[in-house]
């Protein structure tokens, strides 16, 4: 029941912040809203670690896992998604983004010697056949051109680094790293490299005072970045990067229905075709995986 409520909450949320998101864009450069995000996450979570009297105290080795944690999942394949976005559409970055399951699959048998569940794999291939169907219309307009195959590469290494970073998420927590600790230190080694990058870049850490902004980036630092990113985590540590990672293919479809109700998105037969498939496969994929487990 734990893992399911966690599977719930990742998706749920990660599902809502793509209404959030739409409040950032404007006035402060994408890449900065991104450092404020992980930044003020990284402050929250700092403060309520030792508010709890959790244990702050951990081995350089340990701070370097943190470390990778967070330049893989915290900082550089969100500027990544940015900079793709900027050439390809939102559909295809979710199509592309649903290959995760494969990569966690197979990176999840190199590094972590994972054994690899046919049932699994099955249930993705249904689940990205979805993916595609609902998105179909963007799919369809999508340009081979030399800036939509650039487009495509940075989408393609930005959910590698992503689930790199999976991986290691699920190596800390073998080696009990504690998932709230690991993400306070993680998302503030996150801030400071992506910081770096867009010095160098010569980004303008701009801001606005406006109240969507503020509001938006507090939901995206507390729910989107702390609650989602500590439930998501924690899943992998307890079922798998692999399955875990199946909610990741979920998300996109949330995020339309939050859009019919908000934004006005009309469901096709087509659409609603892919949604169907999705949850087949998602079913598919993970019943009797531990989802259940308290």
């Amino acid at each position: 029941m734990k893992n399911t409520i966690l599977y719930i909450i990742t998706i749920s949320v990660w599902g809502s912040t793509f209404l959030a998101i739409k409040y950032q864009l404007g006035v402060v450069d994408p890449m900065v809203s991104v450092i404020y995000r992980f930044g003020l996450a990284a402050v929250l979570l700092t403060f309520f670690c030792y508010f709890k009297g959790l244990n702050m105290k951990f081995s350089v080795k340990e701070h370097f896992f943190m470390a990778l944690l967070g330049i893989l999942l915290f900082s550089i394949n969100y500027w990544f998604v940015y900079v793709a976005e900027q050439y390809v559409t939102s559909g295809v970055v979710a199509v592309m983004f649903s290959s995760i399951v494969f990569m966690n699959i197979a990176n999840g048998t190199i590094f972590l010697k994972t054994a690899l569940e046919k049932r699994m794999v099955a249930g993705a291939i249904i689940g990205i056949i979805g993916i595609v169907l609902i998105f179909l219309p963007e799919i369809k307009s999508f340009d081979l051109s030399d800036k939509g195959m650039f487009g495509l590469a940075i989408v393609f290494l930005s959910v590698l680094l992503a689930s790199f970073g999976n991986i290691v998420s699920a190596r800390n927590t073998k080696s009990s790293i504690p998932v709230i600790q690991a993400n306070a230190f993680g998302m503030a080694y996150g801030t400071v490299f992506l910081a770096l990058i867009a010095m160098i870049a010569g980004k303008e850490f701009t801001f606005t005072f406006s109240i969507p902004y503020i509001s938006s980036l507090f939901y995206l630092s507390i729910f989107g970045s702390i609650i989602a990113f500590g439930s998501y985590l924690t899943l992998i540590g307890s079922i798998g990067a692999d399955k875990a990672s199946y909610a990741i293919m979920i998300v996109p479809v949330v995020a339309l229905i939050l859009s019919s109700f908000f934004e006005g998105y009309v469901w096709n037969l087509t659409a609603v075709s892919g949604l169907l498939l999705v949850v087949s496969g998602n079913y598919f994929a993970l019943k009797k995986s531990g989802m259940t487990k308290a």
